[in-house]
């Protein structure tokens, strides 16, 4: 079992030293991978989702970075984690743009760049971004394998409805071999049909150990449909982490909130769901992180990685 945590790129935590401290702390830990999230704007009409829940007046609770520029600066701040992206909305950039960043991440970091992506959901992000929304399971599908193209053809080539480019040189290719790992996130069957067609991981958000199996289940179907062997595909969850001590533990019921043994026994019931990485949201995706600062993201992560990661490092 392997395990990672995001940056701060966004929230009320968001800032350049709070990116570095999580980074540095996260890879002297022990944790396999950071990790960074993706928007280019946020309408009005899900400000609250991102500010401050107690009284932002400044603006920083709106604030999130770019993922890529801030995959960059945690590169540079670190030596051996894997550096990901959960998720890049693929069709927000174009495939040759986001095939060069990310090729050129992979080549200046030593080949830790791991890219999750997914369609996207906001409608009124794409409508800001002149993007057609409901087109972008057909872009997203189009996009992944023209960058699949670019990072493997020594003269890629490509024809489509929504890329098409020949007669070009695209370097620098990537390290890694014979492709950045691609996680598809998402929770759907489109996104399990979408990692078995051309990702190397399915990525779902908040499932519940039960969708695990559901889903896992699907994806062995659609992989025997597809010919391919559904072992040469991860499952990476990401879930909400926190820790709670006395009275309140028994009042927690959702995985990975409330006490020491919960988690173990939590992170257990995905494992053996067939789970093999966790990202653990440290303050964002449940109510109760709202409130989170960079101090209490950083005790987590030293509590997980002294009390929990052991119980898993052979797993």
């Amino acid at each position: 079992m392997q395990f990672g945590v995001p940056l701060p790129t966004f929230r009320q935590v968001a800032s350049p030293d709070a990116i570095r401290r999580v980074a540095e702390r996260a890879e002297a830990l022990g944790f396999d991978g950071v990790w960074v999230s993706d928007h280019i704007v946020i309408p009005g009409s899900e400000l609250d989702r991102f500010a401050r829940s107690f009284g932002d007046s400044t603006g920083i609770g709106r604030l999130i970075y770019e993922p890529l520029t801030a995959l960059g600066f945690a590169a540079a701040c670190t030596s051996r984690i894997r550096l990901g992206t959960t998720v890049l909305v693929v069709p927000y950039r174009n495939p040759l743009v986001m095939a060069k960043m990310l090729s050129t991440l992979d080549v200046l970091s030593g080949g830790r760049i791991t890219a999750g992506v997914a369609v996207g959901w906001m409608e009124e992000e794409f409508k800001a971004l002149g993007v057609p929304f409901k087109e972008r399971g057909a872009i997203s599908d189009e996009y992944l394998a023209a960058i699949k193209a670019l990072w493997t053809q020594d003269q890629p080539a490509f024809h489509g409805r929504y890329a098409r480019f020949e007669n070009i040189a695209f370097e620098p290719k990537p390290v890694q071999k014979p492709h950045i790992p691609l996680w598809i996130g998402g929770n759907s069957r489109s996104a399990i049909r979408r990692a078995v067609a051309l990702g190397d991981a399915w990525h779902p958000t908040r499932a519940l150990v039960e969708d695990i199996k559901a889903g896992g289940a699907y994806l062995k179907d659609v992989c025997g449909e597809q010919g391919r062997d559904p072992r040469s595909l991860m499952i990476a969850a990401r879930l909400p982490l926190k820790f709670y001590d006395g009275p309140e533990v028994a009042e927690k019921r959702r995985p990975l909130l409330g006490g020491t043994q919960k988690i173990i026994a939590d992170i257990s019931q995905y494992r053996d769901a067939g789970v093999q990485y966790i990202l653990l949201d440290t303050f964002y995706s449940a109510s109760e992180l709202e409130r989170e600062t960079v101090e209490s993201i950083l005790e987590t992560m030293e509590r997980f990685a002294d009390d929990v990661m052991p119980k898993f490092q052979d797993s």
